[in-house]
């Protein structure tokens, strides 16, 4: 049977260092009106700062926590009906961004938060727009339709076209004040949604080809924008790294790394990105034959194990943490079953059932 594949990507993406100065030109060419937008804490002076200068921003949101709680994205739905808003913007990392998402997808509609989160309520097609723009260079939340919603210890990644954004607004410059740390955290990320778009069982060749520019443009650029935050050309890689890396798993979607990273998440605290990165070197090896060398050679690597070396390195340059032994206690069993059973697991190329994400935990004991 020959080659098969279908490829969307409905959002326009306006890329390019000051972009964000054009975000009033921009709402108006999209036809948005009246937004609210939803921001990460420490930038809604800033944010709050354009709402005065611009008609087109009646409300700021500001209460977001990493891990974001459906509760923000049901207070954002409920200001986007008082409003009466016609589109959202959000801008900051990821938690902002899948807020907004979520937000938008269920004012329309409206019902309990709650009742979508359980699936007890299915989203609707027609949803309020959004635009993205991130500050970090990592999730690619900005052109997915994706939202990683928790309710309480819960945690859920959801995947519906009502996630879908209208567009992408990506400006290096945003990111330059992000943290050594963070940036470390949400570059491993965008190499994990590289990586593993790359080889999912869903892979496919438009996906691939971004793939593999993001890995290289992760490899190449991410020590540098953690070394020194001002480095625009190497900020300006990181995020298209993180663009790439999104477009990369839109559809293929991740597998084992992101399926380990929730319960290190939620039962350990670590963020997001050091959490997928805790694994992926190991999956790396693991998923060796998963066309793993065509990728390495295309991205200027000598083969797999350069590959989970360079990872590596770039953990413990970082700090990240790398061992279970540096979690507190852990529950072996706890963390490998449910690893196991997220749905994310199917993806993967090399079937991993409990026992061998068992074997693979108590070799980073």
């Amino acid at each position: 049977m020959g080659l098969e594949f279908i490829y969307t990507q409905p959002v326009k993406i306006f890329f390019g260092a000051g972009k964000f100065e054009d975000l009033g030109a921009i709402l108006k060419e999209l036809g948005l009106r009246r937004c609210v937008a939803v921001c990460d804490p420490f930038l809604r002076p800033v944010i709050s700062d354009m709402a005065e200068r611009s008609s087109a921003i009646v409300a700021v949101y500001s209460d977001i926590r990493p891990n974001p709680q459906l509760s923000g994205a049901a207070a954002v739905a409920a200001l986007i009906r008082e409003r009466e808003a016609d589109g959202v913007i959000g801008v900051g990392g990821g938690s902002t961004l899948d807020t907004a998402k979520f937000a938008a997808a269920i004012a329309c509609k409206g019902g309990e938060a709650l009742d979508y989160f359980r699936g007890s309520l299915v989203f609707p097609l027609d949803h309020v727009p959004v635009v993205t723009v991130p500050t970090t260079a990592g999730t690619g939340s900005e052109v997915t339709q994706v939202s990683v919603m928790s309710c309480g210890s819960e945690k859920k990644t959801i995947n519906h076209p009502a996630f879908m954004p209208k567009a992408a607004i990506v400006d290096p410059l945003l990111t330059r004040s992000v943290p050594p740390r963070t940036t470390m955290n949400t570059g491993l990320d965008a190499l994990a949604h590289a990586l593993e778009g790359w080889w999912s069982r869903n892979h496919q060749p438009i996906s691939d080809l971004m793939a593999v520019e993001a890995v290289r443009l992760v490899l190449e650029n991410l020590e540098a924008a953690w070394r020194d935050g001002s480095d625009l050309e190497a900020r300006t890689n990181m995020s298209l790294a993180a663009l790439l890396g999104g477009l990369a798993f839109a559809l293929p979607k991740t597998a084992g790394s992101h399926a380990c990273s929730y319960p290190l998440s939620e039962d350990y605290g670590l963020p997001h990105g050091e959490a997928c990165a805790f694994t992926l070197d190991s999956f790396v090896r693991i998923n060796a034959d998963a066309r793993l060398e065509t990728l390495c050679k295309r991205a200027g690597l000598s083969g797999t194990e350069e590959l989970a070396e360079r990872i590596a390195a770039l953990k413990q340059l970082g700090g990240l943490r790398t061992r279970l032994a540096e979690l507190g206690e852990v529950d072996l069993d706890k963390l490998a079953h449910d690893s196991a059973v997220h749905p994310l697991m199917k993806n993967n190329p090399v079937p991993m059932d409990e026992a061998a994400l068992r074997r693979m935990f108590e070799r980073l004991a």
